[in-house]
């Protein structure tokens, strides 16, 4: 089939800065075209954010550039370079099967990533097919899209298209085709990748071209040390973004450097899952055997992949090896500290408490403890708490909570605010609902399995509110039976 290079613009108002950088950043290739693309998701409010035509994008022309069989007008495609720790390990990578189309500049004049995802072979799919089955395409659409609706930065999903072709794995499935919206898919392992296979004028290039593209509003470009500006406000950033996942039970699965974002947002939802019994321990990823990305350990390797890119900027930081580094370090130490911060905020305002005082954080440890040694359920712990429904849980049945629940009682009656207040404090900050995990498998299988997307389409409109404390999301706050044993995730393939 051949591919055609310009359509009509359908409000497709694309450029590709990263385009503009040094050519070992990228690859410059077409996406690979399918035979019979079909839509069978269109994110259409996402889609008028964008500024692009919704009607246009039903359209056969439409989907055809989902597919990869047409190129928008603007249009730069490419692939990305990166390396990356994987499970601490490094290596050499880059997009194996994604094609960045360019950068959709909205109406706003926001820029946002367009890339087509499973669009094909790469210089970078070490053997790879470059394409993507379905499932794992429509999984990061529910959880993408779940993540948004519950107020955490993440990348984001704008279409899904089955190709009509099929992709091989341990059987043959479905193919598909994401085209996934990011405000940029800038890594800590691109960073690795310049600071590993370019000179200092590249990592320079880079960190300038980063600083424009993501922190032009915040008050460092101009700063004598702009380079070491850069690395306080990732840190910052993924402090606030990390201390959000641990607040409503989410985990990554795969927190490899080339899987954490510069903007701050959440990306590569693979083996991700949220946690049903409160356990630091939980682990769902069928890769992850030592538990390195466990739900507790989440904290400890967002610094430790910081450190990754602090390793980096060195020899931007300072020109004298050993001042960058202790430049550095000093700098990475305060990861822990604006951590605890935004995670002892998330949890008073879960508590339903306002103010700060010395004691808050055993009380809110001293919760934790008693969900772990109970096996309470972390999301309905918390929404039973702020609809005062203390039933059903083994945990509201024992001594201790009752004593622990007097303490918070006496905690919440010495702040200024009302019970009214506080009461709706916690159903701002506790979800009612989150994606739970045999729920997302029920809807992938039913589209996998059946074609049928209408298991999917309702679970994506109970997740789309998820604070609404609605009769309708009921049924979707029931864990999964234990008797189906331990939850298991794969890397999306």
């Amino acid at each position: 089939m051949t591919k055609e290079q310009e359509v009509n613009s359908a409000g497709w108002n694309l450029d590709n800065s990263y385009g503009r950088l040094p050519e070992l950043f990228y690859s410059r290739l077409d996406s690979t075209p399918v035979d019979e693309p079909e839509l069978i998701v269109l994110n259409e409010s996402l889609a008028e954010e964008l500024g692009l035509d919704v009607e246009y994008l039903k359209s056969e022309e439409g989907v055809r550039i989902f597919a990869g069989n047409k190129t928008p007008k603007g249009s730069d495609p490419l692939a990305q370079a990166y390396a990356g720790h994987q499970f601490g390990h490094f290596t050499m990578l880059g997009d194996g099967r994604a094609i960045l189309l360019g950068e959709q500049i909205t109406p706003e004049g926001e820029r946002f990533d367009i890339q087509l995802k499973g669009s094909g072979r790469t210089p970078y799919s070490r053997g790879g097919d470059g394409r993507a089955a379905l499932g794992p395409m429509l999984r990061e659409h529910i959880m993408s899209e779940a993540m948004h609706a519950l107020g955490i930065p993440t990348n984001r999903s704008l279409a899904v298209v089955i190709t009509g072709e099929p992709v091989y794995r341990e059987t043959e499935l479905p193919g598909a085709i994401l085209t996934r919206v990011a405000a940029s898919h800038l890594r800590v392992g691109t960073f690795q990748f310049a600071a590993g296979g370019g000179e200092k004028e590249d990592l320079k290039a880079l960190a300038d071209y980063t600083l424009n593209r993501h922190f032009a509003n915040v008050d460092i470009v101009e700063e004598e040390n702009r380079y070491l500006s850069l690395l306080n406000e990732v840190i910052k950033r993924q402090a606030q973004l990390i201390a959000k996942w641990q607040l409503v039970g989410f985990i990554h699965g795969v927190m490899n450097t080339d899987n954490m974002t510069i903007s701050g947002e959440t990306i590569d939802y693979g083996p991700c899952a949220f946690m049903d019994t409160y356990d630091p321990a939980t682990v769902f990823s069928s890769i992850d055997r030592q538990g390195r990305y466990a739900y507790g350990n989440q904290p400890k390797i967002g610094v430790w992949n910081l450190a990754r890119l602090a390793e980096t900027l060195l020899p931007l930081i300072h020109d004298d090896q050993e001042k960058a580094v202790e430049i550095a370090e000093e700098t990475l130490s305060k990861f822990s500290q604006l951590y605890r911060k935004e995670w002892l905020e998330g949890m008073r305002a879960k508590l339903g408490i306002f103010n700060e005082e010395q004691e808050d954080e055993a009380l809110i440890e001293d919760l934790l403890q008693l969900m772990e040694k109970n096996k309470a359920d972390y999301t309905n712990t918390f929404r039973a708490l702020t609809l005062n429904k203390l039933e059903g849980m083994e945990l509201f049945k024992t001594k201790e909570f009752n004593e622990w629940y007097e303490k918070w009682q006496g905690r919440r009656k010495r702040q200024e605010e009302s019970d009214e207040s506080s009461n709706d404090l916690m159903k701002n900050s506790n979800p009612a609902v989150i994606p739970r995990n045999h729920r997302v498998e029920e809807a992938l299988e039913a589209a996998e399995k059946q074609g049928d997307y209408s298991v999917m389409e309702r679970l994506l409109d109970v997740l789309s509110d998820p604070f609404n404390y609605s009769a309708v999301q009921e049924e979707y706050c029931i864990p999964q039976d234990p008797s189906a044993g331990p939850y298991r995730t794969f890397c999306g393939t």
